[in-house]
């Protein structure tokens, strides 16, 4: 066995999320902390802690009990591997990858393949050109098929068509599933269904033995109809992956793929004003909150950062933001990548709306806010002087790529 600490990324999660029930169980036991007025404060609930009347305090945090083992048990545990040395059948899943990484809809498609595997098939995911995700094994992927090459970059609809052909050559697997999104699955899900000449079933949301279901009339109605072997699956199709650990064993092609004659030339990404962009499907936001004191030099960050503008309900409130920027429960639902927080202390309401976020960076000078608990990454601090060391590190870093390109 390797003497390598290895993390827990679900342990993490349960720490991160305090509506979890397991949540209370995966905090730190804080002896001693320093209060707002910098007055040291004492745990009356700590292990052996004596009152300065020379009493000893009753210890209702269970560790007495063993509740400290139980905690450091739960922290170290590895969830189980789930091998399959030779799989009856594959179904495969073509993620969207945005980013380089798994979004919540590409997890989601995972969880509904590890459902359609069972325990002898292997959920297969193919991936295009270079990534940054390294938590394939706890997403569900048993086997790892990357298609490395510069022709894959960018928008390459015909060249990704031809290489998912080769992989459907050689697996031949039971079911093909891709995300019925803007970013990319869709358009290629239906260009390789034209390919296969098959009819694919569009914008599943639940599958039921041998027969699936998929919204219709605008999304207003129900269509079931029996289970294709191509499926592109809508969000949140299924649970993601949390119980067990897969092996992600990487797997080749076993024939050298051709290169076609594209017909459609990409030309790069178009620049699109952030402030136009659907707080609901903004990738980046940059939200503020009753911490902010600057909103000029808020607004100006979020320019600096090319974010999509939010704000709480009580910056809302205020005037300083538009009705239509706010993020919760009472105002947008929001799925972005990077969620930034700055001065929101983090109500259940504003909690609940950023729930779908993949990763969330809070500035706030509170440490024990429920922002900070929720968030990935956190700066304590006052905001304006984050803020300002934000825009100058943006610009030194646009000023270096300028010089190295020239």
């Amino acid at each position: 066995m390797s003497d390598i600490i290895r993390r827990d990324p679900r342990a993490e999660w349960i720490a991160r999320n305090r509506l979890h029930p397991l949540h209370a169980a995966m905090q730190p036991v804080q002896h001693s902390w320093m209060g707002p007025n910098g007055v040291i404060r004492k745990n009356v609930h700590g292990v052996g802690f004596i009152g300065p009347n020379g009493i000893k305090r009753i210890d209702r945090s269970g560790a007495q009990q063993g509740g400290a083992a139980k905690r450091t048990a739960a922290v170290e545990v590895q969830l189980p591997l789930h091998q399959v040395p030779a799989p009856a059948f594959y179904i495969n899943v073509v993620p969207d990858m945005v980013g380089g990484r798994l979004s919540s809809h590409d997890r989601d498609l995972l969880g509904l393949a590890r459902q359609l595997a069972g325990s002898d098939g292997a959920v297969l995911a193919v991936v295009f050109g270079e990534h940054k995700e390294s938590a394939f094994a706890t997403a569900g992927v048993d086997r790892l098929l990357v298609l490395e090459g510069h022709e894959f970059d960018g928008y390459s609809p015909e060249q990704r068509v031809q290489g998912l052909r080769a992989v459907d050559n050689q697996f031949n697997p039971r079911h093909w599933l891709l995300p019925d999104s803007r970013s990319g699955g869709g358009e290629l899900g239906r260009r390789f269904a034209a390919s296969l000449k098959e009819r694919p079933a569009t914008r599943v949301w639940q599958i039921k033995g041998d027969e699936c279901i998929g919204r219709a009339g605008a999304g207003q109605e129900d269509l079931a109809r029996p289970l294709p072997r191509l499926i592109l699956a809508a969000v949140e199709c299924a649970e993601p992956v949390s119980e067990t650990r897969h092996e992600a064993l990487p797997v080749e092609l076993s024939t050298a793929l051709a290169r076609s004659l594209p017909r459609i030339e990409d030309l790069g990404a178009v620049a699109v004003d952030p402030g136009a962009i659907p707080m609901a499907e903004a990738e980046f936001i940059f939200s503020g909150g009753n911490g902010v004191k600057d909103w000029a030099l808020f607004h100006q960050t979020a320019a600096a950062l090319g974010a999509t503008e939010g704000a709480s309900r009580v910056a809302v409130d205020d005037g300083f933001m538009a009705r239509d920027r706010q993020v919760g429960a009472s105002g947008t639902w929001v799925t972005a990548r990077v969620y930034v927080a700055v001065g929101i202390s983090g109500a259940i309401q504003h909690l609940q709306g950023i729930g779908a976020c993949d990763k969330v960076v809070a500035i706030n000078l509170d440490p024990g806010c429920d922002m900070i608990k929720r968030a990935d990454l956190s700066v304590i601090g006052e905001s304006a002087a984050i803020l300002q060391a934000l825009i100058a590190a943006v610009e030194t870093y646009r000023n270096g790529a300028k010089r190295d390109a020239a």
